[in-house]
């Protein structure tokens, strides 16, 4: 029997990870174990954990023991979510654990990822996906959360965190001096604009192109699935917009307009309140790092603070 080492950090397990010929045969080994055919094994290097394409088609997900959490949140949120969706999610065929590091089996789903379909789209299209997924976030949220309120971290905690250690984060990611002089007074409104005790719904925080699936069907792009549930939560529902509204709607007020009307809002919604609530949660997000996420050409250059960097991002 194969075995899997102990990882001490993120940065050792990404340089043992590296090396496919070091963990192949162990991923292999489980799906035998399990009597899952793997002929020939496809290794997807992108992603945070161990992912290889199995036949059937299946995909067997590995996580080392640093990523417990996130096994934990994956397997709840399938769970939570099956049969509850118009769009199509993996579904859990089997699950286990080798040297402390546990593993999903699931279902791989039919399309074409979003990384790779978008960039070609032309601009109405775009507009009905981005529609398409303002509605799917609504949707997600709209189911009752259930056992996902026990994930980690709870909203409370998470936002005071990030509140905390918001400008010392900024600073080390190269967020120009110009918008980190607007910071402190963008901050102290988070404490007043974002809901700490509202009733929490379903975040993945993710709604981004590598975390979608799209089809065409007559020549009519849509979203058919969703992948990726490592990092759900649950909190404040316009927290989910910030994926698509940094990497998809490039500040196009009709590509800005199609998501939040999906998600239920209207034009006369998107007013100052929320582009100033949604600057200080963009800011605020786990994995927020504008300098590389924010897809708008120049963007730098286009505003001269934080006030104007939320109209280029949410045009009205």
């Amino acid at each position: 029997m194969h075995s899997l080492p102990s990882v001490e950090n993120i940065a050792a397990f990404r340089a043992w990870r590296g090396d496919v010929s070091q963990w192949l045969p162990v991923a292999l080994d489980i799906a035998r174990g399990h009597g899952l055919a793997c002929t020939t094994p496809h290794v997807f290097t992108t992603g945070t954990n161990l992912v290889v394409g199995l036949d059937g088609p299946l995909i067997l997900k590995i996580f080392p023991p640093i990523h417990r959490a996130q096994f934990i949140s994956e397997r709840a949120s399938l769970s939570r979510l099956r049969g509850r969706l118009g769009v199509a999610i993996p579904e859990i065929v089997c699950e286990g654990e080798r040297d402390q590091w546990p593993y999903l089996v699931i279902t791989r789903l039919p399309g074409i990822l979003g990384t790779q379909a978008w960039p070609g789209l032309p601009e109405h299209q775009r507009e009905r996906v981005l529609a398409d997924l303002g509605a799917t976030i609504a949707e997600v949220q709209r189911v009752a959360p259930g056992d996902l309120l026990d994930l980690e971290p709870r909203w409370e905690v998470l936002m005071r965190g990030q509140i905390e250690g918001c400008r010392a984060r900024h600073q080390r990611l190269g967020l120009p001096q110009k918008f980190l002089d607007g910071l402190d007074d963008l901050l102290a409104d988070a404490a007043e604009l974002i809901p700490l005790d509202a009733a929490p719904v379903i975040l993945t925080g993710e709604y981004i192109p590598e975390n979608f699936l799209l089809s065409c069907q007559n020549g009519a792009w849509r979203l058919s699935g969703l992948i990726d549930f490592g990092d759900v939560l649950t909190g404040w529902g316009e927290y989910d917009l910030l994926g698509p509204s940094a990497f998809m709607s490039a500040g196009m007020p009709r590509r800005v307009q199609s998501l939040f009307e999906g998600f239920g809002y209207s034009k006369a919604d998107i007013d100052f309140t929320l582009k100033r609530r949604l600057m200080a949660l963009l800011l605020l997000h786990r994995a927020s790092d504008p300098i590389r996420h924010i897809c708008i050409e120049g963007w730098q250059h286009k505003a001269d603070d934080l006030l104007q960097l939320q109209e280029l991002i949410w045009p009205s």
